[in-house]
Parts: C-alpha cells; sequence; structure tokens
C-alpha cells in the first residue's frame, strides 16, 4: 500500500514539474517577444536609419551586428535590408555586408539567455561556451567569405543564377506557430504599458525589455530546474540520439525546427539551458545551431518573394548560400570547426574565473567596436 502511495504521489510530482517546466518555456517564449518587441520600440527606427548610410562594406559589416542586435532579431534586419534593395535605397553589393553582419548580431540572443546561469559558476561556464560557439563559427565565416565576395562577387553571381529559377514567385508568407501561440499576450502586455499616459514611450519600452529580461531569467531557472528533477536521464537520451546521429541529422533538425518558427533566436536559445545543465555538450549542439542559422534565411526568402523585385530576391539568396557555404564548405574544415568551440570554452573558461568578463565580451563585440567604427566612419566622410 505505502509502495502504490509513493508511486502514485510520484506520478503526481512529475505531472506538477511537467506542467511547471511546459508553463516555463511557454513563458520564456512570451519574454523573447517582448524583448524583441521592446527593442524594435526603440532601436527599429534607428537600425533602419544606420543601414541606408552603408557604403564602405567593413562599415556596412559592423552596421549589421549594431542593428541586429538592437532589433533583437537577424530576420527583421534583413527583411528591412531587402526592402530597401527593393525601393532602390540600397545596393546589393552595399546590402551583402550587412547580411553577414546580421549573422553575428542575431547570436546576443543566447549570451542573454546565457546571462540566466550568472550565479551559478559551472552553469555559467557552460551556458557562455554554448552561446558564443555561433559566435566565433560566424566571425570565422565572415573573415573567409567577405573578402571573397568583395574580390570575386561568387555570391551574388550564384545568387543572381539562382533567381533566374525562381522568378516568377509571388508573395509566399508562413504564420510560424509559435508566434501565434504568444503574439496575443505579448500585444496584450505591449498595449497596456503603451497605453499609461504617465510614462513616456522611452520609458514604456526600457521598462517592457526589463520585464521581459526579469520573466525570461524567472522561466529558465523554472525550465532548468525542473527538468533536471523530472526527466533529465530521459532528456539527455532523446537528445542524444538526435544530435547522435550524425551532423546531417542535427543541421537537418536545427533547419526544420528555425524555418517552422522562423526564428534562429528560439530554437538556439532553448538548448542553452540544456548545453548549462551538462545535458548537452557544445560540440553536440554546434551543428543544431548551424541548421538553425540555415533555417532563418527561409523569413528572408520568404520577405523577397513578397516584393518581387529581382534585386531583393538576390540579397535573400545570397544570405541563403552565405548560411549553406558556413555548413557544407566551412564546418568540415577540422581548424575552423575546432577553433570555433575551443575558443567558445576557452571564454567559458575565463567567465568562469571572472564573470563579468561574459558581459564586456558581449558589450564590445555587439556594441561598442560596432558603435565606434560606424561614428568615426561617418565622422570622417563628414
Amino acid at each position: 500500500m505505502d509502495k502504490f502511495k509513493k508511486a502514485s504521489s510520484s506520478k503526481i510530482n512529475n505531472l506538477l514539474r511537467g506542467g511547471v517546466a511546459l508553463g516555463s518555456v511557454y513563458l520564456f517564449l512570451v519574454s523573447i517577444g517582448l524583448m524583441g518587441a521592446a527593442f524594435s520600440g526603440f532601436g527599429e527606427g534607428f537600425a533602419r536609419n544606420l543601414i541606408q548610410i552603408t557604403s564602405n562594406p567593413l562599415i556596412g559589416l559592423f552596421i549589421g551586428i549594431l542593428a541586429t542586435s538592437l532589433v533583437q532579431s537577424s530576420s527583421t534586419v534583413t527583411s528591412i535590408t531587402v526592402g530597401m534593395v527593393s525601393s532602390g535605397v540600397l545596393t546589393i553589393s552595399n546590402a551583402i555586408p550587412v547580411v553577414m553582419g546580421a549573422n553575428i548580431g542575431t547570436t546576443i540572443t543566447c549570451f542573454i539567455v546565457a546571462l540566466a546561469h550568472f550565479s551559478r559558476k559551472e552553469e555559467f561556464r557552460r551556458a557562455i561556451s554554448g552561446a558564443s560557439v555561433l559566435v566565433f563559427f560566424s566571425i570565422f565565416s565572415v573573415l573567409i567569405f567577405l573578402p571573397l565576395e568583395i574580390w570575386t562577387g561568387f555570391l551574388h553571381k550564384t545568387a543572381a543564377w539562382m533567381v533566374n529559377i525562381f522568378e516568377g514567385f509571388g508573395g509566399v508568407t508562413f504564420i510560424s506557430p509559435l508566434e501565434a501561440a504568444t503574439k496575443p499576450v505579448v500585444a496584450l502586455i505591449e498595449n497596456f504599458l503603451t497605453g499609461l499616459s504617465f510614462l513616456s514611450l522611452k520609458i514604456t519600452y526600457f521598462f517592457m525589455l526589463a520585464l521581459a529580461l526579469t520573466v525570461m531569467f524567472i522561466s529558465l531557472y523554472l525550465v532548468v530546474k525542473n527538468m533536471r528533477l523530472l526527466i533529465v536521464g530521459k532528456v539527455e537520451s532523446v537528445i542524444n540520439n538526435v544530435f547522435g546521429s550524425g551532423v546531417v541529422v542535427a543541421v537537418f533538425f536545427g533547419f526544420i525546427a528555425t524555418a517552422a518558427v522562423q526564428s534562429s533566436s528560439v530554437t538556439t536559445s532553448l538548448m542553452i539551458p540544456f548545453v548549462a545543465a551538462g545535458i548537452v555538450g557544445v560540440k553536440t549542439v554546434f551543428p543544431m545551431f548551424l541548421g538553425a542559422k540555415l533555417g532563418t534565411t527561409t523569413t528572408t526568402i520568404l520577405a523577397s518573394f513578397a516584393t518581387g523585385d529581382i534585386a531583393a530576391i538576390t540579397v535573400a539568396f545570397v544570405h541563403f548560400l552565405f548560411s549553406i557555404a558556413g555548413v557544407f564548405i566551412l564546418y568540415p574544415v577540422k581548424i575552423v570547426r575546432e577553433g570555433s568551440v575551443r575558443l567558445a570554452q576557452g571564454l567559458g573558461n575565463l567567465t568562469y574565473k571572472r564573470r563579468r568578463y561574459a558581459v564586456f565580451f558581449a558589450l564590445f563585440l555587439f556594441f561598442i567596436i560596432p558603435g565606434v567604427l560606424i561614428l568615426i566612419a561617418r565622422l570622417l566622410n563628414n
């Protein structure tokens, strides 16, 4: 009888923990959407103005990094870029470095999620390693492919060839199921806060950002805690089965998941708690992150098809080719693959000793360096 009661009690506890874990995941997704709305509120217009000033490829790269860091969405920045190319504000050549920079800037979301583990040193070390592996790989990709593109135009030429195949495609849209589930709650909170007459719009969006970060940190703490208590062994087994089936399977999984939800930030950020908990390693999750990076290009392609403009579709295909070249050309190169992992693990080890170094790294890479260089370029032009 006692065994029956214990088994029954254990099942109830597991159901409760499962419910809390699922609810926490939903709150996490809401926080991501809320954070995006907050950044867009005081960043999207600035990002649009930033993109318009690009002429030098290196400055265009840093504009892409800074604009995406501000808006918290590479899809938004690349879609804005596609729209500007379509309207003639931006040339294809000027747009390509911006798109490459957006690939680096979008990784900031993983860093923000990793900060949720700041108070637990070992978890924080692993979280930062997981969050930064795609950063270093993206930097390698840009260092190799941007000079090649400037010298040969191989991405532009290949994209132009692909446009001929897809010429005639009209507006294509896709509704993200996660966005459909979280958007009403995000919109409700945003409308409530912006409707408060005693707060200025900037203060409202800063408050919204603070609320999003608070919800994110609390939800991630609850996810990690309950997953550990609930089915940590099963989760580890499932993840290892998926990612242990080979690089191609992991890349495909990341691509499909991101194409479905239309946000690489969501798919990659959801994996950070598992990396932090030690359930999955950096090397194991790396290919999935690359698949997610490739999957996010579908948003840009759909946006370009909606414009029906040849130049815009060309930029969207450049974005796709840049990502696919990273997966199938650079990732198989041992020095690039292992170099990205070692640098990520090195940064994780460094932040284990001094956790503030992670914050400094993110601030310098995503904001200070791009911001200073863009400002210098503008002053020199004037």
